[in-house]
């Protein structure tokens, strides 16, 4: 499912720079795919037909590329996201990919280490397709350790190196019933950024749960023993990352009934839901920095729907962001992703006919064509102050007949619930 393959970027790659340089964008998260590189053992990595042009045309034009090494997947056919031979695999091809450009001085090793982890050893959807608590920590491990031994090579040739770490700013809310599910969830979106700051200790909310899916304590220990706490926190923003849990399953349609170990319940949109819990943006940015305290950046926004509301969603992340910089937190950038648009994402990249959403341009006619994101992004590369005409009305996200579901009543926790929550196998 590759989707700068899907959307001809490989045969106008420097073209399609010159593109997107009339944006006035700074700096961006360019592939240098590992997969795509090094598809062999022992392959010979042709680097000047593949990525040393569009890098090359990056600087020309001053845009700083973040290097992003591995995206949504496990790496080339040999690796194996369960096998400790993805972490020397994906090390390896780090090291050349610095040693080749030895000026890129910020990488992304794994893009959104926690969803892969979930999508391909959790839920089965991605490869390998496992379905279990155990795939899903030995998957995570993998990507997180070769995260870090990943920047130790990087930085033995650039000591300046940088470590852009991409991941989904998720929130779960609930009914009552199930507010044990959402807490366990809750602490789980926390991993990829506390596995790398070294905060994953025997005292963390998760640590049995680690341990009873098969981690052993070397492993978790070696986080403690080599944190490397990213320079940027790069957090995702999407309509679906904030959802809501609830066990009233008549409510729904059948294919959105789930299940964890112990009952079955949905997991749907927290937009679509009447809820009174604080949600949003701005809330999750300010809960990220009081955890960490380490700069960060909005890596993905994006909606799929009509051009006026694709302005209204980067406008108001935007919004959020400028006023939580006024209020001490540092946020660096904004990221309108993605640039030529996305395919399958309607199918979560299961099938290979998925829909096209455009992005800042459009390929639907085999070329990129500006969208009215661009001429947005071109002006407030030129005046930050500027107001499109769509940012008077609000998005759709705002008005009323975004809720599809009434809210399932409120009801008194049972004690059973409020059990400690390492003592229960609560994953989707």
């Amino acid at each position: 499912m590759d989707q700068l393959h899907y959307c001809g970027h490989y045969g106008r790659a420097v073209e399609d720079i010159e593109c997107i340089a009339t944006l006035g964008i700074k700096a961006m998260r360019y592939p240098v795919i590992w997969e795509r590189l090094h598809p062999q053992p022992g392959h010979t990595i042709d680097w000047s037909t593949t990525v040393e042009g569009p890098l090359n045309a990056l600087l020309k034009h001053g845009i700083t590329p973040i290097a992003g090494l591995m995206h949504h997947g496990s790496g080339p056919a040999y690796a194996d996201l369960l096998h400790p031979s993805f972490v020397s695999g994906l090390t390896d091809f780090a090291g050349q990919v610095a040693r080749k450009f030895p000026w890129i001085e910020y990488y992304t090793p794994v893009n959104e280490p926690l969803t892969t982890a979930r999508f391909s050893g959790l839920y089965g959807m991605w490869f390998p397709h496992r379905r279990s608590d155990r795939a899903f920590v030995q998957a995570l491990l993998n990507e997180l350790k070769g995260v870090v031994l990943s920047m130790r090579e990087i930085r033995k040739i650039n000591p300046q190196a940088k470590l852009v770490q991409t991941e989904d700013l998720a929130k779960i809310y609930s009914t009552p019933h199930l507010r044990y599910q959402a807490n366990f969830e809750n602490h789980r979106r926390w991993l990829t950024y506390d596995f790398l700051c070294g905060m994953m200790k025997p005292d963390h909310p998760l640590w049995n749960y680690f341990i009873s899916e098969g981690a052993t304590e070397s492993s978790l220990y070696f986080f403690m023993d080599n944190p490397c706490p990213p320079d940027i926190l790069g957090v995702d923003y999407y309509a679906t990352s904030e959802r809501y849990l609830d066990e009233a399953l008549e409510k729904y349609p059948t294919e959105q009934h789930g299940a964890n170990h112990r009952e079955k319940y949905v997991d749907v949109e927290a937009f679509r839901i009447r809820h009174d819990n604080p949600s949003g943006i701005k809330l999750l940015l300010k809960e990220c920095w009081e955890r960490y305290r380490i700069s960060m950046a909005v890596t993905e926004v994006h909606i799929n729907c009509d051009s006026d509301n694709q302005i209204r969603w980067f406008s108001e992340i935007r919004d959020a962001c400028s006023s939580l910089n006024e209020q001490g937190l540092d946020i660096k950038a904004i990221t309108a992703w993605s640039l030529f648009g996305s395919f399958g994402w309607n199918n979560l990249l299961t099938k290979a006919d998925g829909d096209y959403e455009s992005g800042v341009f459009d390929i639907s006619s085999g070329k990129p064509e500006a969208t009215p994101m661009a001429d947005y992004l071109i002006r407030l590369s030129e005046d930050p102050d500027y107001v499109h005409p769509a940012q008077n009305e609000k998005g759709w996200w705002h008005q009323e007949d975004r809720f599809i579901f009434d809210r399932y009543p409120e009801e008194e926790l049972v004690g059973e619930e409020t059990r400690f929550l390492n003592e229960n196998c609560c994953n989707r």
